[in-house]
């Protein structure tokens, strides 16, 4: 098997499947990408079990063939060659790929592709279009959200429910819940998916250059496809919380804020929150003062001016999951919704049809 092709093609086609490599896995083949090579075209394919990227790049191929060659190696090498045109020959008998460049030459050690995991048949797959931006607008807003603690799976992935012409998606670590409705236009069929939410952050990094995605359902995985590069992900099992029941029916009190200002503030009295301290909002009539204090370290104080009325309320918030809320609202004023100190503070853009529930934290004192 022998392939030539342009440098910067395979580079920017290496940069993009070596995402979904294995770095963890004490299975070697899953530290590489597997190189199929049939007729004109050559099929750059990584997996490390949970996710999945594949491509097709164009070159002259003399014979056929696949061999599973390391991945980062590969991708460090390919960058540095000196010439834009690169050979890639495999000599399966000496279990190498040589790799040619101008007067560069070097031979990499190779995995038996028979060996490597068969991937989910993603351009079989039934799929249908959803416009790109809406798509991944509605993943930015919630994927903040979910959980990175392995030991409740459920709670890693985003809530996909494509339903009567929207798309809803919801993620929630247990601490702040993030809900995002989309209209949608066209016709998308019923569908539902607890879906790995890294796997939605590396489709929003592919993504970012076609006008639509393509999404679809094959057995235990959902398949994503943007232009020409196609991510296959497995579905979370399990039930994923109620998130119509956890968002309280009425509030207290309802306050609207100036987003970027409000978000200013926030960022600068957080800095004096250290060793998980608290970040206090005392709301009294015209204003909210947003302070901090670490023991040991030093306290920050800052007042904005705002429209709010009736009884004193001092609530306590996690500074970082604050501030994700407030940063995940895309409009200039951004409503907060309160009940008690005791009780779920709201984040809310009308305007957006975005939720962001947030957990108090028990204030000393």
């Amino acid at each position: 098997m022998k392939i030539t092709c342009s440098k910067e093609e395979l580079v920017s086609a290496l940069s993009v499947v070596s995402r979904a490599v294995s770095t963890r896995s004490t299975v070697q083949v899953l530290s590489g990408i597997l190189i199929r090579a049939d007729g004109e075209r050559l099929q750059l394919s990584a997996t490390d079990m949970e996710l999945s990227l594949r491509l097709s790049l164009e070159g002259q191929v003399e014979g056929s063939g696949a061999v599973v060659v390391p991945g980062r190696l590969l991708v460090d090498l390919a960058r540095l060659l000196p010439e834009s045109e690169v050979v890639l020959e495999h000599s399966p008998e000496e279990g190498v790929v040589q790799v040619t460049s101008g007067p560069s030459i070097s031979r990499l050690h190779t995995y038996s592709a028979e060996d490597f995991p068969k991937l989910p048949d993603a351009e079989g797959a039934q799929t249908f279009s959803v416009e790109r931006a809406a798509f991944l607008d509605t993943i930015a807003k919630v994927s903040r959200a979910a959980s990175r603690d392995e030991s409740r799976p459920v709670l890693t992935g985003i809530l996909v429910r494509f339903e009567g012409g929207k798309l809803v998606m919801a993620a929630t670590d247990s601490y702040r819940l993030s809900v995002k409705e989309t209209e949608l236009t066209g016709d998308v069929p019923e569908l539902e998916a607890i879906v790995p939410a890294r796997s939605l952050t590396e489709l929003v990094r592919i993504a970012q250059e076609v006008d639509e995605v393509q999404v679809g359902v094959q057995e235990n995985h959902v398949v994503f496809g943007a232009g020409g590069i196609w991510l296959t992900t497995r579905r979370i099992d399990g039930q994923f919380p109620n998130h119509k029941q956890l968002i309280p029916e009425t509030f207290e009190h309802e306050v609207s804020l100036p987003r970027e200002e409000f978000l200013e503030v926030v960022r600068r009295t957080s800095v004096m929150a250290q060793r998980n301290s608290p970040l206090r909002l005392r709301f009294a009539n015209g204003e909210v003062t947003v302070s901090a204090q670490t023991q040991d370290v030093g306290e920050a104080r800052e007042t904005l001016p705002i429209a709010f009325t009736g009884e004193e309320l001092e609530i306590g918030f996690n500074p970082e999951f604050l501030r994700d809320g407030i940063d995940s609202v895309g409009t200039e004023e951004v409503q907060l919704k309160l009940i008690s100190p005791l009780r779920p503070g709201l984040i809310y853009s009308a305007e957006e049809a975005f939720s962001y529930l947030i957990m108090p934290i028990r204030l000393a004192g």
